[in-house]
């Protein structure tokens, strides 16, 4: 968790929201909580006084997009660079957006991507 959590933090600068031993939340912009979970850590029902959060637990590699401007992607590209990021790839896509694929500290694909990629973006 402290790894992930430090990645989140100090190379994407996302603001933490909550840390805990067991979850991490990120403000990701636009009304976005990217939540961090140790693994295992929350299969069963989390159950308090005000109510119950269901069990939930996820296994192999995910795929996570976050929005940038078409300005920052440059500067993301060097900051990625410059912290010893693995880069997995680039695209640039038909309607002119452009995505900037990496990994996280646990394998995870992580993707920037600017305006023009999907019709509502």
């Amino acid at each position: 968790m402290a790894r992930a959590a430090a990645f989140f933090r100090d190379v994407l600068r996302l603001d933490p929201l909550l840390e805990t031993d067991r979850l991490t939340a990120f403000d990701a912009g636009r009304q976005g909580v990217l939540l961090v979970f140790l693994g295992g850590a929350s299969q069963t029902d989390m159950v308090g006084e005000r109510g119950i959060v269901p069990g939930h637990d996820g296994q192999g590699p995910v795929h996570m997009a976050f929005a940038i401007t078409a300005a920052s992607y440059a500067a993301w590209h060097d900051r990625l660079t410059n912290a010893g990021v693995t880069m997995r790839g680039e695209m640039a896509w038909p309607a002119g957006g452009r995505s900037l694929y990496f990994e996280d500290p646990d394998g995870h694909v992580l993707e920037l991507a600017t305006p023009g990629l999907w019709r509502t973006y």
